[in-house]
């Protein structure tokens, strides 16, 4: 056997198997960072993180037949110890092009236009991008304005993760000649053309690429799953894709679009509120994607507010048009799921009667964090403490209603010039 390396050898790779079928088979493992498929000799290479995480792999698999699609496939350490551009250039066997397709694996979070301009333009001048749900996943055409521009992207980010642990990049040079982008919004940009309109209701951004979605579901359930221990919470399936949520019996007394936002951004993104005029006790919230409408509906289902019973249901609207009576909040910085997705997954459950605050000031006291909050109820126990040297607490109330409303108000607030964040704890007692 080779001398152990961060570089496995794969062979017996069929036509019928793809980068993805390759990447769950090692991804168990550790991070992915490069993968090579040399199709004229069925074979691949992969190249995780680090020594370790292929070696870990490659013992596993010595003792269990690593299988694809029904065909046996054989790894060995390979005789590379790094895979450079050329290998990687080499073993690709297509043509250079200055058109990307791009494939987004285990996507725990929206991408639009934005987030890939903000990726890729660091490698050149980008032209144009178009984005679309395939069977594959969630794809991407980017056109960079030379061919240079798209070889240097395409070595550079290939394998790479857009957040932390999940939205990793797959990257091929497209065969098409030129992008052909009718409306500029989040899901195509002409930024050689700022003057396109937005894209009309119904209408492929680009003809032949299927319906584009702005938000679009989950690639891998799988990966999301994993956050919350294994597998998803009871009753909720994955594979909602409407994204906006119907909330009645609100109290229009005390309730607004802010508190609205705290209290469902523990679930997911929100991109815009709207309560609706004639009916006060009734808002329309639209999240990031479907499966964060799902957690949303789930967990927050007969949930007391403000002394009334919630009812929350999928709306029958898409989307919410922006005007003048919407609370825009897709670029707002209090969306928790901007950062560290999989994370905030972990957090989402049903509201609790104990509530948990991070960001607090360092010399923050018990005696400031229950002044903060004692006129929203009686206060059973609470406890500062510090984690990776931040300041955090708990603080258990009498009723999960108590803490409801004290999150719902008391979220984003601003203590001794630090900005509080608040979300229910899991735990039984403090």
């Amino acid at each position: 056997m080779a001398e152990p390396s961060k570089v496995i050898h794969v062979r017996n790779v069929g036509h019928e198997i793809s980068e993805n079928d390759l990447l769950q088979l090692f991804q168990p493992f550790g991070v992915i960072t490069k993968l090579v498929m040399l199709r004229a000799k069925n074979q691949a290479l992969v190249q995780m993180q680090d020594v370790a995480s292929a070696v870990n792999s490659l013992q596993f698999y010595a003792n269990v037949q690593p299988s694809i699609r029904g065909r046996n496939v054989y790894v060995q350490f390979s005789s590379h110890q790094e895979l450079t551009s050329m290998d990687q250039n080499q073993g690709r066997g297509d043509e250079p092009n200055r058109i990307l397709l791009v494939t987004i694996h285990h996507m725990m979070y929206p991408i639009t236009v934005d987030v890939l301009y903000q990726v890729f333009s660091p490698h050149g001048s980008v032209e144009k991008i178009v984005t679309f749900q395939k069977s594959a996943g969630f794809q991407a055409l980017i056109q960079y304005q030379s061919r240079q521009h798209a070889v240097v992207a395409r070595s550079t980010l290939q394998g790479r993760n857009i957040y932390d642990g999940c939205c990793q990049l797959d990257i091929q040079f497209s065969n098409l000649d030129e992008l052909q982008v009718n409306y500029n919004n989040d899901r195509s940009r002409d930024f050689t053309n700022p003057n396109l309109p937005t894209e009309q209701k119904g209408r492929p951004s680009q003809p032949g690429y299927g319906d584009t979605v702005g938000y679009p579901q989950m690639a891998n359930a799988a990966a999301i799953a994993a956050a919350f221990g294994g597998g998803l919470p009871p009753g909720v399936t994955g594979t909602n894709d409407r994204c906006t949520i119907l909330v009645s019996n609100l109290n229009p007394d005390r309730i607004d679009e802010d508190k609205l936002f705290n209290l469902f951004s523990i679930y997911g993104n929100i991109v815009r509120i709207k309560l609706l005029r004639n009916k006060p006790d009734h808002a329309l919230i639209q999240m990031g994607d479907g499966f964060q409408a799902e957690l949303a509906v789930h967990f927050l289902k007969g949930a007391t507010l403000f002394g009334k019973r919630l009812e929350v249901n999928f709306s029958k609207h898409p989307n919410i048009t922006p005007g003048a009576d919407t609370h825009e909040y897709a670029n707002s910085n209090l969306n928790r799921f901007n950062r560290n997705a999989a994370k905030n997954y972990r957090y989402c459950c049903s509201p609790t009667k104990i509530i948990h605050l991070s960001t607090l000031p360092q010399d923050v006291t018990e005696d400031e964090i229950l002044n903060l909050l004692e006129e929203h109820g009686t206060i059973v126990n609470s406890k500062v403490f510090e984690m990776n040297g931040k300041k955090q607490a708990l603080v258990q109330f009498e009723t999960e209603e108590l803490a409801t409303d004290a999150l719902v108000c008391k979220h984003a607030s601003s203590l001794s010039g630090s900005v509080i964040r608040i979300s229910f704890s899991q735990l039984q007692n403090i």
